[in-house]
């Protein structure tokens, strides 16, 4: 006898997935006003307010507006870019282990952005760069996948030659610092590293379009991972158009990575743990897993930035260092679970 979900409970579960959406969404603004507040200089509360609200003093505003704002604007759109895109993989692969530094997206990414760097010899725009590491992305997806095909492809396959890529591509990337300029590889370095340290408005404006489309359209794909985590021949049975949609949605993910990294750089295993994080808040519907998944991005890259500002002064230690020191274990505990 078939079981089902008394209406009450259904309304309790969305009440409490609309509670915990909420309270992500403050956490949100909370830890961003936090960013903005901590520093070298530390700026009250009060008037960090008056600067987004524009009647604060000179020096606080130049500082709240010009340096720190699109810092902390960085951070929550490339976590929450890495964290959806991830999210969109573990879906459409139906594996807990995929994310975009996993089966090789960031690896293609970085390694175009940095050749477009070492040709340009730093003369390159800000705008290019996102398009750059989306074409290098999606190249590194269509190789993974059409290397992991076999009458079929399995995730098991996609994860593994991704791990692969990502291993080939990061000498690429390596060889490339090495016989580039010398006067760039300091900054090429610290953007392999994964920071959002220097993003001003201009990596805003590059960055704010891809997040602005590919995320809602993330969105809606939420019906379709729904289906096709019964399986492939019941989302066919229901009439869903299967191969279509795992093409949009991979298209959507690799886009959103992309861009996430031509901005911040390699930042490891936001798009793995966030989407885990999210599941265990407010479950498995795609609906509402991926906009907690988004929000869940947001806040671990904003603490990793916080805590790379704030913990080795006056040292300004990359995100991504932060976020591989968490996400490896973490990692390792998946594997282990899923064996």
């Amino acid at each position: 006898m078939l079981k089902t979900s008394s209406p009450g409970g259904v309304y309790r579960k969305k009440s409490q997935n609309a509670f915990t959406l909420t309270a992500l969404v403050l956490l949100v603004i909370l830890l961003a006003l936090v960013s903005i507040s901590v520093g070298s200089t530390m700026i009250p509360m009060e008037e960090v307010l008056g600067s987004l609200l524009g009647i604060g003093d000179g020096g606080s505003s130049l500082i709240v507006l010009q340096f720190r704002l699109p810092r902390v604007l960085a951070a929550l759109l490339v976590g929450a870019a890495l964290a959806v895109a991830g999210a969109l993989l573990q879906g459409v692969i139906r594996n807990p282990l995929a994310a975009p530094d996993m089966v090789g997206v960031t690896g293609g990414a970085s390694v175009a952005v940095v050749s477009f760097m070492t040709l340009s010899a730093g003369t390159h725009s800000i705008h290019w760069v996102p398009v750059i590491a989306v074409v290098g992305a999606f190249g590194a997806g269509l190789l993974n996948y059409v290397l992991a095909w076999k009458k079929g492809v399995s995730p098991l396959r996609l994860v593994l030659i991704g791990v692969g890529i990502s291993t080939a591509f990061g000498a690429l990337t390596t060889f490339l610092l090495i016989s580039g300029p010398t006067h760039l590889a300091s900054q090429v370095l610290n953007w392999m590293t994964g920071s959002v340290y220097g993003t001003g408005w201009k990596h805003i404006m590059a960055l704010a379009p891809w997040v602005a489309l590919f995320i809602p359209l993330s969105f809606l794909s939420a019906r379709s991972l729904n289906v096709q985590a019964m399986g492939e021949e019941v989302a066919t049975g229901l009439g869903t158009r299967v191969q279509r949609d795992r093409l949009l949605i991979m298209l959507c993910s690799i886009a959103l990575a992309g861009a996430a990294v031509g901005i911040a750089g390699t930042l490891s295993f936001i798009g793995l743990i966030a989407p885990h994080m999210a599941r265990r808040l407010v479950g498995h519907a795609h609906g509402v897993m991926l906009p907690a998944s988004a929000l869940i991005g947001a806040i671990l890259l904003q603490l990793a930035d916080l805590a790379g500002r704030m913990l080795f002064q006056p040292l300004d230690i990359p995100a991504g260092v932060f976020t591989a020191a968490i996400g490896a274990p973490f990692f390792l505990y998946l594997l282990y679970k899923k064996m």
